[in-house]
């Protein structure tokens, strides 16, 4: 019996990698097709999302958010489910990226399943030590 990640389907490849997602962090649309590939966009990510269906019982979803943190659902459902697993809001509503941003899957698991691993983010340099004598 084929495993869903030999599947051909993206909608199938793409809930796999979203249910990789560990509660309070989450992922953006982008970063789950760089990991699925094969062509996948982050619009692809938004359909599969929407077509979630029965599959939502066992598909982190609330955990797949816009580039900015925001979140795409209509009605508040999707952040209070992640503010019960601890991910934490900015005062314009986005998630706080910096604290609750996944890094991805370990490149043994994407390996393993023919996934790709996210690149290392880039981010603002760390402030030099001041060090007192």
């Amino acid at each position: 019996m084929a495993s869903p990640t030999d599947s051909q389907d993206p909608f199938e490849r793409i809930y796999v990698v979203c249910e990789q997602v560990p509660s309070g962090q989450v992922a953006t649309y982008g970063d789950i097709a760089a990991i699925v590939g094969q062509g996948c966009d982050a619009r692809t990510v938004g359909h599969a999302m929407a077509a979630l269906g029965s599959r939502a019982a066992s598909v982190p979803w609330q955990r797949i958010i816009n580039r900015t943190g925001g979140i795409s659902t209509s009605g508040g459902r999707q952040r209070e489910l992640l503010e019960a697993e601890g991910v934490t809001f900015d005062d314009k509503g986005h998630a706080r990226m910096d604290a609750h941003h996944w890094a991805g899957p370990s490149e043994a698991w994407a390996r393993e399943r023919g996934f790709n691993v996210l690149p290392p983010r880039e981010g603002p340099a760390p402030s030099p030590q001041l060090t007192l004598f």
